[in-house]
């Protein structure tokens, strides 16, 4: 490593020799596969911007010229190359974010991970850069990984495009793929362009072919050199981004450290607008990535650098994976089941969906706005859509959830992978917001399952709903043992019912457990136990609606505890209290959630822990609250030391 270490600043790559950049190049490369494989990262995006990020740094001046990524994954060698070389707690607590970070460096001007908004925030910046007189600042946005099929973009792209005198760069790094390979409309004109040899070298072949035929070569080539415009588009449409009034440069290779530069340098120097077209390989120059043809290795876990493989297991199925399995046992029984996800077919388990039914999955690209519409047409049309998402990521389609789907009382089921607290990849990525905006939704059905037997029955009930909007949410990672009931009261599972607590209740404490936090109940309620304090554990299954029999329980108990891993503002939490209130039912409720702050990376137990929303935190609280409402007489329970 011996540039690499040389490297504190962008301002260093000026003292190299172009002979020195492949070098640097492979170095760089090396270091991002030998670090990435200890912490698990985004390794292939990053593998393909190695030439392209060493040409942007030595083309502008960050940060007084701001480069942005979009989406932030594919920034570790922007890292690399603004002084952040330890790379040993790489998505860790205290260690480096996996997506740029204000509060790492001032090159990093924005922490977008969700994608298609760079071009959004780079209009603006150069609207800045205009009205506050800086004309020699260029914004470059560097936009790639599938994110040009977002909507937003191309939003941007047309306000982008109205002015002619704003100094700012589009670097869109075409690599074919999001997750998986890129599909749509956009792809296809982005695979076209990569593939274009150029026009007058398909008049030659053109010619060269059509003069061979006889009678009809010759007047034929004729006809298709007069038709040279429409030609030009059909063969070369750049056409496309020339017509919104961009300047278009490409597309260049990019890995090719020369011609990067000499096309960046021309963009720089424009004064307006520009479009640089780059084509990169997703995982180039490690050989397990680019073998991978399901994403290149688009996020690893922890590997063996040499072979790609995984250093262990996890253990036990996971919660995506259960998903997966029962998705296509549904397809199998109802021909009327059809899946959709946005750029993200395998991260969502629907894969084996879209195997075993190809007809019948449509993956519409990173466009979550897109997908709820579409699926609500399809539903229209009789069919039952079933889309899959990251929980944060259905943020995005709100106002589609709220007006297009539940307001026409669709049967379209929302799955949610990744809900609750993620951890390592930070604030954007935690699913804390969806019970909470879902919660807004009349009519709207959320279910949260506890175990992979619930999510399987639950998804089940969720489609055989067709007049409302279903959610089905889980948590990531492994699905733990099955947690089973002991009966139930209205539509809700008793995972632990005590002996009758003191003064007629039933027990001291009810605690109503969400989804996956069940586990996390059972713990709380053995740690009162030892306390002596009685409880009822319930799983209410289905979340919204509130449980018409809730409140009648609540009201046989001392105290009610809710446990859920979503933001307390508007969550299950919230929703039980309204409840009791609208019934009558005067208990004191106490609600455990996550706070309504974004969260630095860290594992999920350690978020969890920092929160307060593990078993022996919760407990504490808990047996602090029953001991002050003892000693004020509304509960009678024993409380020891």
């Amino acid at each position: 490593m011996a540039l690499l270490t040389r490297i504190r600043g962008p301002r260093d790559l000026d003292r190299l020799t172009p002979a020195q950049l492949p070098a640097l190049a492979d170095e760089i490369r090396t270091f991002l596969v030998e670090e990435v494989s200890k912490t698990g990262g985004h390794l292939g995006p990053n593998l393909g911007v190695v030439e392209l990020t060493i040409a942007m740094h030595r083309v502008f001046d960050s940060p007084r010229d701001r480069i942005l990524f979009d989406t932030g994954h594919q920034s570790y060698v922007h890292k690399l190359l603004t002084g952040r070389q330890d790379f040993s707690q790489l998505r860790m607590k205290g260690g480096l974010s996996g997506y740029p970070s204000r509060a790492e460096s001032e090159h990093d001007v924005i922490e977008n991970s969700h994608a298609s908004t760079v071009l959004g925030y780079a209009d603006g910046l150069a609207k800045a850069n205009q009205l506050q007189g800086h004309h020699d600042r260029t914004v470059v946005a560097v936009i790639g990984d599938g994110a040009l099929t977002g909507g937003m973009a191309w939003e941007a792209l047309n306000n982008i495009a109205d002015a002619k005198d704003r100094p700012l760069v589009i670097v869109v790094n075409d690599n074919e793929r999001s997750y998986s390979p890129t599909i749509g409309g956009l792809a296809n004109h982005l695979a076209t362009l990569r593939t274009t040899k150029g026009y007058e070298r398909f008049l030659t072949w053109g010619k060269d072919a059509l003069q061979r035929t006889p009678v009809v070569g010759q007047p034929l080539f004729e006809t298709l050199h007069g038709a040279k415009k429409g030609l030009k588009d059909f063969i070369a449409p750049q056409g496309m981004f020339e017509d919104l009034g961009l300047k278009y440069i490409g597309p260049i290779d990019g890995h090719d450290l020369v011609a990067l530069e000499s096309a960046l340098t021309k963009a720089r120097g424009f004064g307006g607008p520009v479009i640089v077209h780059c084509l990169t390989e997703k995982g180039r120059g490690y050989r397990a990535a680019e073998q991978n043809d399901e994403d290149r290795f688009h996020a690893v876990g922890v590997i063996h650098p040499e072979t790609g493989l995984p250093i262990k297991s996890s253990g036990g199925k996971d919660w995506t994976g259960v998903f997966a399995d029962e998705m296509v046992a549904l397809g199998r029984e109802r021909k009327d089941i059809v899946g959709i996800t946005a750029a993200m077919l395998h991260p969502v388990g629907l894969a084996p969906f879209a195997k075993a039914y190809p007809d019948r999955i449509f993956d519409v690209g990173i466009a979550e706005q897109h997908a709820a519409v579409s699926a609500a047409g399809l539903a229209t049309a009789g069919l039952h859509p079933v889309v899959a998402v990251y929980a944060t990521f259905l943020n995005r389609a709100f106002d589609q959830v709220l007006m297009d789907v539940a307001l026409h009382k669709l049967g379209v089921t929302f799955v949610l992978d990744r809900a609750g607290v993620t951890g390592t990849d930070g604030a954007s990525h935690n699913g804390m917001w969806d019970m909470s905006i879902m919660n807004l939704v009349p009519d709207l059905r959320l279910a949260a399952p506890r175990d992979a037997d619930q999510l399987r029955a639950q998804l089940r009930e969720a489609v055989e709903v067709d007049d409302a909007a279903t959610v089905v949410r889980y948590s990531k990672g492994t699905v733990g043992p099955a947690i089973p009931s002991f009966g139930r009261i209205g539509g809700m599972d008793v995972l632990r019912e005590s002996t009758e607590g003191a003064d007629g209740h039933r027990a001291d404490v009810l605690i109503v457990a969400v989804g996956s936090m069940a586990a996390t109940a059972l713990e709380t309620a053995d740690l009162l136990a030892a306390q002596g304090i009685t409880s009822t554990v319930v799983d209410p299954r289905w979340v919204k609606p509130v449980d018409a029999a809730l409140p009648g329980l609540a009201a046989e108990h001392g105290v009610v505890v809710t446990i859920e891993d979503n933001g307390r503002s508007g969550g299950v939490g919230s929703a039980i209290a309204q409840a009791l209130r609208d019934a009558g039912v005067d208990v004191p409720l106490r609600d455990f959630g996550i706070p309504q702050e974004f969260l630095d990376h860290a594992t999920r137990d350690q978020i969890l822990a920092e929160i307060g929303l593990n078993a022996p935190a919760i407990a504490r609280q808990v047996t602090a609250l029953v001991a002050k409402l003892t000693s004020a007489g509304s509960v009678t329970a024993s409380v020891q030391a």
